[in-house]
């Protein structure tokens, strides 16, 4: 099992998802922080499960239709690069 580490900007890009989320359905709120968690859990054990993001070296996890999780593999860890919505533009 890996580590999971957020960067600051991951853990910013949550924190304003699930303030917009909780605003209209708090209880949403929760099950989202639950799928994070668990697609993280799992990437921690199979680093290479989810698919290749669209930036070399980076992977993806679609936690919730509408929410994905950028993270990139080290040899130290999991580290958790951004949370966006899937319409965003990314990169």
């Amino acid at each position: 099992m890996l580590p999971i580490r957020w960067r600051q900007s991951a853990l910013d890009d949550f924190a304003r998802i699930t303030e917009y989320i909780a605003q209209r359905d708090p209880k949403a709120t929760r099950r989202l922080g639950f799928r994070v968690k668990d697609a993280l859990t799992q990437a921690s054990f199979h680093p290479l499960l989810f698919c290749a993001g669209r930036v070399e070296g980076t992977r993806e996890i679609t936690a919730h239709p509408n929410y994905i999780v950028v993270y990139q593999v080290l040899e130290s860890g999991i580290d958790v690069l951004a949370i966006l919505h899937a319409r965003q533009e990314y990169p």
